[in-house]
């Protein structure tokens, strides 16, 4: 059975695992190896024979499709890619689960290679097929069952692996360990505190109102994120939070198929929830970190009721209720008054039904808000979402998935997008790179931070 270095059966659990990953630029080893890895066929039809074989929709889904087509024009790819048969989300997953199933496993290197291919290039897991199957059936589901098999196998794609191996070992997406990650709010607390006079970032305070979890890329890339929600939570008057263990959110190895991993992920958040027992958890604004967290980890984590053990929210959901309630007031002089346009993220507006609390705060903050066409549930993927953004072997197929959001947008006619999701950022502003349409992009708290009312007593002091 040839299993490669790097590529092989065996997840990411050590440093010196994950380096020697990190090591091989490009993946350029990992997939050269790939080509002579061989499919453990007992193995992935015994797991087919305990998942969906056993007691599973899935299994009833690949039965009673009708092959109608009527999930054709639902798949952002399928259009981008100039309505391309084998596009059709029906195809994609009978053609590689299906034909899996009715192989019995019988598969061999070549058909899984074209299985990972087809799992992570051709389908993001938006799940908006299922809006619009007749039967419900729902190929995000299913392609997220398929990289299950895939990674079982060890066929992922590479930065997938190291993903999946940087949750496994940091519980976070990237390398910021408990250390980096205090220092970060201390250093951004006192950063900022010069010009927010009582600005703190609270660390493990027990009991209090709010327990703030974040994307990893803030601490790493983008710290300043986490001081403006720092800034927003002071003028707000919230008692807030967050942890020193527990704090992300995110979660690549979902995007990986590492259920494993999914589950040491979340547990890691929901212990930090019952360590310092706050009364609800607000994560910042990232999509799949709120679906990751409070939609499919409960289920990872083994909670019976599919309820997270504090009601979860997302960053939108905080917002829309601080301008509703007053404790965000908003200046009407500095409200946005160019057009603008907002981008309905999969994972918290169609998998989640937050579409209203978006169009609230539009409501507070825009004077020109035009709805993209499609929009709020039936909006269309970012492009770049399930991973897309961030695997170097597809940045082809993921360029060309970008055009029907460069077209939703120029449609509005309004050249600032505001999207409340870290994928569907990076999407959108990897498109304005690749297609140079004059667009811009923002997340809300820098907007907001721009037009709130700040009371008297927490602005700077005069200088002399």
């Amino acid at each position: 059975m040839a299993l490669g270095k790097l590529c092989n059966r065996e997840p990411v659990n050590t440093l010196e695992q994950l380096q020697e990953l990190l090591n091989d630029k490009g993946g350029k080893q990992y997939y050269e190896e790939m080509k002579s890895l061989d499919v453990d066929q007992a193995l992935l039809w015994n797991t087919i024979q305990k998942t969906i074989n056993a007691k599973s929709r899935i299994k009833t889904w690949l039965e009673i499709c009708a092959h109608c087509g009527l999930c054709s024009d639902s798949c952002f790819l399928y259009l981008a890619n100039k309505k391309d048969p084998k596009q059709v989300p029906s195809y994609k997953i009978q053609s590689t689960l299906g034909e899996i199933v009715k192989r019995k496993g019988k598969v061999d290197n070549a058909f899984m290679q074209m299985v990972m291919d087809t799992a992570w290039s051709k389908c993001t897991c938006c799940n908006r097929c299922g809006l619009y199957c007749p039967f419900g059936i729902d190929m995000g589901v299913m392609f997220g069952y398929v990289r299950g098999l895939c990674f079982q196998q060890g066929f992922i794609p590479w930065e997938m692996k190291i993903g999946s191996g940087m949750h496994r070992i940091f519980r976070a997406q990237m390398d910021v360990t408990t250390e980096d990650w205090v220092d970060t709010c201390t250093w951004m607390a006192d950063e900022y505190g010069e010009d927010w006079p009582g600005l703190e970032i609270p660390i493990d305070k027990e009991n209090a109102e709010i327990l703030y979890t974040v994307n990893a890329r803030e601490p790493k890339h983008y710290p300043e994120d986490l001081a403006e929600a720092a800034i927003l939570f002071h003028i707000a008057g919230e008692d807030w939070t967050v942890p020193s263990e527990g704090w992300e959110e995110t979660s690549l190895a979902m995007f990986a198929g590492d259920w494993e991993g999914c589950k040491l992920q979340v547990q890691s958040v929901y212990d930090a929830m019952k360590r310092l027992n706050p009364k609800r958890m607000v994560v910042t604004e990232c999509g799949h970190a709120y679906r990751a967290t409070v939609i499919e980890g409960p289920y990872w984590a083994g909670l019976k009721d599919g309820q997270t053990p504090i009601p979860s929210f997302h960053y939108v959901e905080w917002v829309a209720e601080a301008l509703r309630t007053g404790k965000l007031k908003i200046d009407p002089a500095k409200r946005i008054k160019e057009p603008v346009t907002y981008q309905d993220s999969c994972n918290y507006i169609r998998n989640a039904g937050l579409a209203e609390c978006a169009r609230e705060i539009m409501s507070y903050i825009a004077e020109d808000f035009r709805e993209m066409t499609p929009n709020r549930e039936h909006n269309f993927c970012c492009g770049g979402g399930g991973g897309f953004n961030g695997i170097g072997r597809y940045r082809k197929e993921r360029n060309i998935g970008l055009v029907v959001k460069k077209d939703q947008i120029l449609a509005t006619g309004a050249k600032l997008v505001i999207s409340p999701c870290h994928n569907c950022w990076d999407a959108i502003r990897d498109l304005e790179e690749v297609f140079e349409v004059g667009i811009r992009w923002s997340f809300l708290k820098p907007l907001l931070l721009k037009m709130v009312i700040v009371p008297e007593h927490m602005k700077p002091p005069e200088e002399e």
